[in-house]
């Protein structure tokens, strides 16, 4: 007499395969794309568009890097990261660059001078007047 054979059925002693495959990430895309975007939200201010904006080039160029060696994913989002940061670094040096122009202007030194050598409020005001009409002029 012999025994049917069955099919081994599904215990919690048998072993499943497992996918043994490593999951790669590619955290420099991410970061790109999070330090690119805060870098175009706060472009006005040095520290939100200099510092941000040059790290999120940085890291968009190399996770892109890594992405188009096949080591990484996301390769897209690493550019796009990058594209984001470079916009910031150059708003912010317009920024930079209109303000210091300002700043060095006739214009703005007749201004500081009147505002300094005025003692009341009105006078503080006509100095405020005088600069908007020299400006506009």
């Amino acid at each position: 007499m012999s025994f049917p054979e069955h099919p081994p059925t599904r215990t919690d002693s048998t072993q499943t395969q497992r996918d043994t495959g490593v999951s790669r990430g590619n955290g420099l895309a991410i970061a790109a794309l999070v330090l690119g975007v805060l870098a175009v939200v706060l472009f006005w201010t040095v520290f939100g568009g200099f510092l941000l904006g040059l790290l999120a080039l940085v890291f968009g160029i190399i996770g892109a890097r890594k992405a188009r060696g096949g080591r990484a994913p996301h390769g897209t989002m690493s550019i796009v990261g990058a594209v984001l940061g470079g916009l910031a670094l150059i708003a912010t040096t317009v920024i930079i660059a209109v303000g210091a122009s300002i700043l060095n202007s006739d214009e703005f030194k007749n201004f500081d001078d009147c505002v300094q050598q005025a003692e009341t409020r009105s006078e503080r005001d006509a100095c405020a007047e005088d600069f908007d009409r020299e400006v506009n002029d």
